[in-house]
């Protein structure tokens, strides 16, 4: 699993690290780590749109998206 830390970055940098860990760990689960409110919802729609499943749960204000390759 690789883990993109995108806490404390305003949009649309989370983006971006989501698809360069994408293109450099293709078929990786990624973990992603952001604040809320925007972020969730790009990084969600563009990890579908690439072919991954999304699951999201909220720790400690934190925001965890895992990002899994679907078959």
């Amino acid at each position: 699993m690789f883990e993109v830390d995108a806490l404390g970055l305003a949009c649309p940098i989370p983006l971006v690290r989501v698809q360069k860990a994408m293109a450099s760990h293709p078929g990786e689960v990624l973990l992603v780590k952001v604040d809320g409110g925007s972020a969730i919802d790009h990084v969600t729609r563009l990890a579908e749109s690439k072919g991954y499943a999304v699951k999201s749960e909220s720790k400690d204000g934190e925001f965890h998206l895992e990002l899994t390759p679907k078959s």
